[in-house]
């Protein structure tokens, strides 16, 4: 009997001191955020964290991640986070019940974590550590109060020791119950109803620190400016899109992708809020004149339209991470041109805002009018989490090593003397796209009705051109889809085969061809280092 009491009071202890941690962290959060909502999005301390977490993820968990959940990679990174965080000062309240140091300790860990993951932050300065060292200290105002109230130790009073008859107090027992008991306990008793109060008032502190926080934060938000930027004509438009690029087929894939639809894969938390009078792009390196653009200037040359497909190296065969879109932008290669490149200068070593880098081989750039610093996206300026207020797009590339967003440097320099973000992580220098296609319709393990069936998708092979797709069932003869017209060789194209289905289970695959006659390989490789390789399939019942 006594040993439950005891297991109970411990276990109740338990969930006081773990609750009190959490209280703490929650505070610590919802105050850094209001902070930083004074001081700057840079001072967040989980963005802060979770951006240092990402640059440290092992490439194989980066593929993984990438590979299973895509686009929502930074929820994923923030869920982690946040649970890790959570279990942390759980311990840490616990250990605070034990000794009020010990908490403290704990407290300390997470600000130098905190403070260290926002300093070192590119374009961070002293302010962006207010938030982490302002939230720590609530946190440990906080952890104290709440210990105090709801942890106090417990030693037998002089009348007698606990026996069978005398029952151990309960922390949540009242008072006045508790002295009225034969041999009752002479400590302090944890104050439930002081406790209750600091927790609720320590949750309201929190709810009303992130939301004032995130409003505060909203003044950051360039929404307002870009919606003003009003870009030019084009001086070299795009050729009118062929008839018949996209066939009507229900489910398949659009010729052009809608930006809320494009893919997004990056480095940011928190996209960059970056208003277009504080843009400018450094030219600089191997180069005979230096250049500075701000974005007015960028806004005056002349402008190339262009229809091109990117794509992710870390796109899975048959996954979603391709897109493509009407970009507007300003040519490469002119800009180039006139700050003069030097001979042996054979990377272009582009910067965005947050310090990550691509190179891009320079003779791909000078050789190609469509190879952008782009300004417009599907006739409007770039949305913020595609780049705004510029970007690079390169053709026939893939985007780790040509499509810098919020891109505000590059520098001609040489794949000997430096080496981008993931070319560092083991990636392949030159990272062209790979010849690839996708069954969009019918979906995996979709069931279809017997008869004829339409089976359709999408192939690329940017700077190649799709010459040919075929379409396999059961691993028999491969048969030619038709396909839909053309626009240009850097564009996807839709494809369709028409399949006289029987009733069961069928496996359904897909292989290109592109311009230079080359088809895509059927055996399946990962995505590292230069992007997956294989055959697209897809498993239907048909009824």
């Amino acid at each position: 009997m006594i040993g439950k009491k005891l297991s109970g009071s411990a276990a109740r202890r338990a969930l006081v001191g773990a609750t009190s941690g959490l209280l703490a962290a929650a505070a610590a959060l919802g105050v850094a955020q209001l902070v930083a909502g004074l001081t700057g999005p840079l001072g967040s301390p989980v963005v802060a964290v979770g951006e240092v977490a990402i640059n440290l993820t092992p490439v194989p968990v980066k593929d993984f991640v990438i590979g299973h959940v895509g686009s929502h990679d930074k929820q994923v990174l923030v869920a982690g986070i946040l649970l890790m965080l959570a279990a942390f000062a759980a311990v840490v309240g616990m250990l605070a019940l034990r000794r009020i140091g010990y908490g403290f300790a704990g407290l300390a860990v997470f600000g130098v974590l905190g403070a260290a993951a926002a300093i070192t932050r590119p374009n961070s300065g002293p302010a962006d550590l207010v938030p982490t060292l302002v939230g720590v200290a609530v946190a440990a105002v906080a952890l104290t109060l709440l210990v105090r109230a709801g942890g106090g130790r417990q030693r037998p009073g002089p009348t007698s020791l606990p026996g069978p008859a005398t029952a151990v107090q309960d922390w949540y027992a009242p008072a006045p119950l508790a002295e009225a008991r034969p041999g009752a306990l002479s400590a302090r008793t944890p104050d439930r109803r002081r406790f209750l109060a600091l927790a609720a008032g320590t949750a309201a502190v929190t709810a009303a620190g992130g939301l004032a926080g995130q409003k505060l934060l909203s003044r950051f938000n360039v929404d307002r400016l870009r919606a003003a930027i009003r870009l030019a004509a084009p001086a070299k438009r795009a050729p009118a899109v062929t008839a018949g690029t996209q066939l009507p087929i229900p489910g398949i894939t659009p010729f052009f992708t809608s930006d809320a639809s494009f893919y997004r894969v990056d480095t940011e938390l928190v996209l960059p809020q970056i208003a277009p009078d504080e843009w400018t792009l450094r030219v600089h390196g191997m180069v005979d004149r230096p250049l500075e653009l701000s974005f007015g200037d960028l806004l005056r040359r002349p402008l190339t339209e262009a229809d091109i497909t990117l794509a992710c190296v870390s796109n899975q065969v048959g996954g979603p991470l391709a897109g493509n879109a009407r970009w507007l932008g300003a040519s490469l290669a002119a800009l180039l041109r006139e700050a003069g490149v030097h001979a042996g200068a054979d990377q272009i070593l582009s910067t965005s805002n947050d310090g990550w880098t691509a190179g891009t081989p320079t003779a791909v750039v000078m050789s190609d009018p469509d190879a952008l610093l782009a300004v417009g996206m599907n006739g409007q300026p770039l949305p913020i989490a595609h780049g705004f207020p510029a970007r690079m797009i390169v053709p026939g590339l893939f985007g780790y090593a040509s499509a810098t967003k919020w891109v505000t440097d590059i520098e001609l320099t040489s794949f000997a003397a430096q080496r981008s973000y993931w070319v560092q992580r083991g990636y392949s220098v030159m990272g062209p796209i790979k010849t690839m296609s996708r069954i969009d319709v019918p979906k995996p393990f979709q069931q279809v009705h017997a008869g004829r069936t339409a089976v359709a998708g999408v192939a690329w092979a940017p700077h190649r051109g799709i010459e040919r797709v075929q379409v396999q069932a059961d691993g028999g003869p491969w048969h030619d889809a038709q396909l839909a017209a053309a626009d240009g060789i850097d564009t996807w194209r839709q494809w369709v085969w028409y399949w006289d289905a029987a009733p069961g289970l069928h496996q359904l695959q897909v292989r290109a061809t592109d311009g230079t006659g080359a088809t895509q390989p059927g055996k399946r490789t990962g995505i590292f280092p230069n992007g997956a390789t294989g055959w697209d399939s897809a498993a239907v019942t048909v009824t």
